[in-house]
């Protein structure tokens, strides 16, 4: 994993403890809108690639919600 992707997967796994206490659900909505909101597209096309290479160190509803942006046609762009 590179530097940079390791920096975004801590960001997005951060993201993830922020919404934890509110359920499975919701977490995964949280992360997903935080995400598709914030992020700029250089960071989205970074974490999608990483989440296509496996996504390795993401905890398992982050991946999910990565996973929800990709299906819905969120841009990395």
């Amino acid at each position: 994993m590179s530097h940079s992707h390791s920096n975004l997967v801590y960001m997005a796994n951060q993201i993830g403890k922020f919404f934890q206490s509110q359920g499975h659900d919701k977490e995964v909505a949280g992360v997903a809108d935080h995400i598709k909101k914030f992020w700029d597209p250089r960071m989205r096309k970074a974490i999608f690639a990483h989440l296509d290479a496996g996504g390795a160190g993401l905890d398992p509803n982050v991946l999910e919600a990565l996973a929800s942006l990709k299906a819905a046609g969120v841009k990395a762009y």
